[in-house]
């Protein structure tokens, strides 16, 4: 007694493409192994446009995110975390314009991915940038600091402003075990800025 085999169509666009033909091929395993082969052709082609398509998006691109700092004039540092790197040519792309409060929010907003408050002091010739959202010194300060430089007129000084946690907002709260896990770097003297 011969045993029929059922052979599995592990390709999702085979498995398409196989519901598409006559009901007499369900039993054929040479149309199944044909589906198979041509649908994994098909997805790995639409996983390469799909792929393709990210590169066009600052926030999903991975291999093409050099291009972008190219055509930005950035350095390109592949050792930096991909996330800083995107923030980076983010920041740079709002960075044209006028120089304005607004502008130097949005910049700030897309390099730390939290709220920013710029406040302005004509009388010191100065501004200041506040992270509000952001607990310590956020990743990757001197890149938004260079951003920031290239944007500012040169008269202006500017500032930096840091969140940290302090013992008062945190005792009771949290154990200290949760408090053990919390870096040092995120309390109020628990490191130099920028570190």
């Amino acid at each position: 007694m011969s045993s029929f085999r059922y052979f599995q169509i592990t390709s999702p666009k085979g498995r398409e493409m196989f519901s598409y033909l006559p009901g007499y091929y369900e039993s054929s395993r040479v149309m199944q192994s044909d589906m198979d082969a041509k649908g994994t052709e098909l997805d790995e082609f639409y996983k390469a446009l799909d792929e393709t398509l990210d590169q066009l998006f600052v926030r999903t691109a991975t291999w093409g995110l050099d291009r972008w700092e190219q055509e930005l004039g950035l350095t390109t540092e592949l050792a930096k975390p991909i996330e800083q790197r995107r923030a980076l040519v983010e920041s740079k792309l709002r960075g044209a314009g006028q120089f304005s409060g607004r502008l130097v929010k949005n910049v700030a907003e897309a390099y730390d991915g939290g709220t920013v408050d710029v406040s302005f002091q004509p009388a010191e010739w100065s501004f200041t940038i506040k992270f509000v959202d952001t607990i310590g010194v956020p990743p990757n300060l001197d890149d938004l600091k260079m951003v920031i430089e290239e944007i500012k007129p040169a008269h202006l000084k500017v500032e930096y402003e840091f969140s940290y946690l302090l013992l008062r907002d945190i005792h009771g709260v949290i154990t200290l075990n949760q408090m053990e896990q919390i870096p040092l770097s995120k309390f109020a003297g628990g490191g130099p800025v920028g570190q």
